[in-house]
C-alpha cells in the first residue's frame, strides 16, 4: 500500500453503506478521511475509531450555513458527494415534502458542499470530485420521480462542472450504482430484480467504492463521465 497522508477526502453521507465503504477504501489507500454525518453520530464515531487517520464532521446537507461553517477550514484533494435519501411513492400520491426533501438532499446538498470547497481546489489547480448518482437518474424508475429527477440532475451537474473545472486541473465524474447490498436490501426479496441483472446478483458497496476511488485517484485523463455500476442491468 502506498501511503499518501497528504491527500485528504471528504465523503458526505459516510454512515451509509456506500459512504462507509468509501471511507475504508480511501483510508486503506493512504488518504486522511473526513467522515460526514448528519444524525448518526454513533455510527460516525465507530467509523472514526476504525480509521486511524480520520475526523468526523457534522452538518445538515440541506443547510447552506451549516455546511459553510463546518467546511470553512477544510482543505481537501477529493470530494465524494454521496449523501442522498429516497422517499419512493407513485407520482400521483407523492407529497410536496417528499419531492422537496429528496431534491434538496441530492441536488442542493451537492451544490452547497461543492461550492464551499471548490475555491480552494481551484487555487491548488488540482483535485477530483466524484458524485454518486444512480441508474435511476439514467433511465428513471416507477415510484421514483423525485429520486430520478435528483440523480439525473447530479449527472447533468457533473457534465457541466467538468467543463468549467478542466482548466483548473480538477476532474469531475459520476457513478451510477444499481442495486447495491445495504441494511435496507437485507430485508427485501430480490429474486425478480436479480433476474434483470445479467451478472445474476446485486452489487456490494465495496465494488462501488473501488470505482469511486478509481475515478478520484487513478483516472487522470477521465472527466465528465458517468460510470454505470449495475451488473449490466442498465446498458447505456
Amino acid at each position: 500500500m502506498v501511503v499518501n497522508l497528504h491527500k485528504k477526502v471528504l465523503i458526505t453521507g459516510a454512515t451509509g453503506a456506500i459512504g462507509e465503504a468509501c471511507a475504508h477504501y480511501f483510508h486503506n489507500n493512504g488518504y486522511f478521511v473526513y467522515i460526514h454525518y448528519r444524525n448518526n453520530k454513533t455510527k460516525a464515531k465507530a467509523l472514526e475509531s476504525e480509521l486511524v487517520n480520520s475526523e468526523i464532521i457534522k452538518f445538515d446537507i440541506t443547510d447552506k450555513e451549516s455546511i459553510a461553517q463546518a467546511l470553512e477550514n477544510i482543505d481537501i484533494d477529493v470530494l465524494v458527494n454521496n449523501a442522498g435519501i429516497t422517499k419512493d411513492k407513485l407520482f400521483f400520491w407523492m407529497e410536496d415534502d417528499e419531492w422537496k426533501d429528496v431534491i434538496e438532499t441530492s441536488v442542493n446538498g451537492t451544490y452547497y458542499v461543492t461550492k464551499a470547497l471548490i475555491k480552494k481546489m481551484m487555487l491548488k489547480k488540482n483535485g477530483a470530485i466524484v458524485n454518486v448518482a444512480s441508474i435511476s437518474g439514467l433511465v428513471g424508475n416507477s415510484g421514483q420521480t423525485n429520486y430520478s429527477a435528483a440523480k439525473g440532475a447530479m449527472i447533468a451537474f457533473t457534465k457541466a462542472l467538468s467543463v468549467e473545472m478542466a482548466r483548473y486541473k480538477i476532474r469531475v465524474n459520476c457513478v451510477a450504482p444499481g442495486l447495491i447490498a445495504s441494511e435496507m436490501t437485507k430485508e427485501l426479496d430480490l429474486k425478480e430484480q436479480k433476474k434483470m441483472i445479467p451478472l445474476g446478483r446485486i452489487g456490494e458497496a465495496d465494488e462501488v467504492a473501488e470505482c469511486i476511488f478509481f475515478l478520484a485517484d487513478k483516472a487522470s485523463f477521465v472527466t465528465g463521465e458517468v460510470l454505470n455500476i449495475s451488473g449490466g442491468m442498465v446498458r447505456s
